[in-house]
Order: C-alpha cells, then structure tokens, then sequence
C-alpha cells in the first residue's frame, strides 16, 4: 500500500529537500563566483602580485627618464602583469635570499596578493650552457631551506628549477638530479608551499619519459608540474602536452607558462624572432588538472646571447618591444 506522509511530514520534508538544494546552490555558487575555478585551485581566492621592482618596471622609468614616453608605456604594461620573481644565488645567496624572499611576500600580504616565485638554483644549471651555474650538491639544499623557511605560512607559489629534469639526460647526471629536485620539493612542499616542478615542454620529450621522472623526483608530494616555462608553444598545444603527463602521474596538477607564447613556436628556443606576449595569468575553470596559466620567464628578458640577445635573464628593450608589437598592444 502506497504510504501518504501526513502533512507535518510533508512540511519536513519539503524543507529538507529546499535545504539540499540550496546547499548545492551554495556550492556552485562558491565556484562561480570565482568565475568557475574549483576552491581548492591555490590561484581561486588572490590576485597574483606584480614586483615594482622587475626589470621591465626599471626599464619603463629608465626610458621615460631619457623622454621616451612611448616605449616606457610599453614597458609598464609588460610590468603590471604579474609575472613569477626569479630567484637564483648568483643574485641572492645564502644569507640573502630569505631577506629577499619575506620582503616580496611581506608587499604581496599587505595587498591581499601571492607572489610566484622561480627557484633557479640546482647544481649544474643549465648543463653550463647559457644559464649556467647553480649550488654545489651540498650547499643546494641549505639554500632552498633558507628560502622555504622565509616564505613559510605565506601564500607564496614556487616553480621549482626549470629544465631541471628535462635537461637531466643531457647533464648526465638523471640520479642525481632526481635526489636535488626531489629533497627540494620536500624542503619547500613542507613550509606549506604550493609547489610544480617543471616539466620542460610539448617539443622536448614524450610525455610518458616526462612523467616517470616527475614521478621519480616525487611530484605526488607537489601541487604538481609546470610546462613551456621560457618556450613559446601554444597553450593548446601545452594542455595536451601537461594533461597526459597528469594522467600519468596521478592527476598531478599543472600550470602553463604563456609570457611569449602569443605567435606560437617557430622550432627555435633562443630569442627567436617574430613571437609575441601571449595571454595574460589567468586561474582555469574547474573541470582538468590545470590550475592557471602564468608568466613565468618574463617577456623582455634575454634566453642567452643569441639572435642578438644579451646575456641570459638581461633585459632587452628591442625584443620587449618586438613582443609587444606582435601581439598588438
């Protein structure tokens, strides 16, 4: 026999019922609000901070000094991006660079922002090419210590040693790296950081290579992995790239460096010419393993001396205007 509930049960029902919907309401307004990013994406609830003092800042007023309104109008847009702070210890040693690093997370508190930070420092860097250098094996992880004890309990996020892995074949040295990068992540991912460990780009390697050393580097105990970190490919080309390297590592989360990836690729990785700025940071929609787009390499500043570049990490007012122009602004 069919059951009626009688009215005060009906009431009591419905008003559950309305109280479950609203919950669900409340739910996803929580996403939408926040324009469709999950809540537990590090990139949902701030702003990213923009350093005052990047080289694209310094260069904006340096030209302006000289009378050149146009150009620094070009340079203070590169400027108000926020853009990730590179952090290496040829610049800010030992004994330095937790200073450093408090004082930018200290400026992005006060305005309710988080920095991004770049942390460029592993034993042989680069393989000695053109961004060469870095730490010895022993003096690595004191410095990262330093760095991961100044930025605890702020809301810091740290790309950890681009090309690190991608390079480690052609370095020579795949065990070592892995134990660098590895004790790495475990120094800075246990200060509280949001931490991605980079993962090169869609032009490297396969992304099955990719994953077994994120994998072996222990990206589990990341937030995840970064890709196209100073390359210029595609983010649709990246998001392929960076979503099957999630699926093999356990859904790991990922970013994608747009800075100058407005024109694509042309094959070249060393201030090739005709490329662009590309989107600007932006926190991705709930739904993937991506968590945002950023600008990580900053637009302006050189690959190494090439195509008529200066040194790696100079800026460079003719290629900061190339980049501008193509895309635009």
């Amino acid at each position: 026999m069919t059951r009626v509930l009688p009215r005060i049960g009906l009431a009591v029902a419905i008003v559950a019922i309305v109280g479950v919907l609203g919950a669900m309401v409340v739910g996803v307004g929580s996403i939408l609000a926040q324009g469709g990013v999950a809540s537990d994406n590090p990139f949902a609830s701030r702003s990213l901070y923009a350093d005052p003092g990047s080289k694209a800042a310094t260069a904006a007023a340096s030209v302006r000094d000289a009378g050149d309104e146009a150009d620094a109008e070009v340079f203070d847009r590169i400027a108000a991006v926020p853009t990730a702070i590179w952090v290496t210890p040829e610049k800010y040693p030992a004994g330095e660079v937790g200073d450093y690093v408090s004082g930018i997370a200290d400026a992005a508190e006060k305005l309710g922002q988080s920095p991004v930070f770049t942390v460029y420092g592993v034993p042989n860097r680069d393989c000695g090419n053109f961004s060469g250098g870095g730490l010895s094996a022993e003096e690595y992880p004191v410095w990262v210590q330093e760095i991961a004890d100044a930025l605890t309990g702020s809301t810091a996020v740290v790309i950890l040693e681009p090309d690190a892995l991608a390079l480690a074949d052609e370095c020579d040295n795949v065990d070592e790296r892995l134990d660098e990068v590895g004790s790495a992540v475990d120094i800075l991912a246990g200060a509280g950081l949001v931490v991605y460990i980079d993962a090169g780009h869609s032009n490297w390697g396969p992304p099955a290579e990719m994953a077994d050393l994120l994998n072996r580097a222990g990206v589990e105990r990341a937030r995840g992995f970064s890709t196209n970190v100073s390359n210029y490919n595609t983010t649709d080309l990246e998001r392929a790239y960076a979503a099957e390297i999630s699926g093999l590592t356990n859904g790991a989360h990922y970013v994608i460096d747009t800075g100058r990836n407005g024109n694509g690729s042309n094959g070249e990785w060393c201030n090739p010419p005709g490329r662009a700025v590309g989107a600007e940071p932006v926190a991705a929609r709930a739904g993937s393993a991506e968590d945002a787009t950023l600008w990580i390499k900053p637009p302006g500043e050189s690959d190494g001396p090439c195509n008529g570049g200066p040194t790696a990490g100079e800026w460079w007012n003719e290629n900061a205007l190339e980049l501008a122009a193509n895309a635009g602004w």
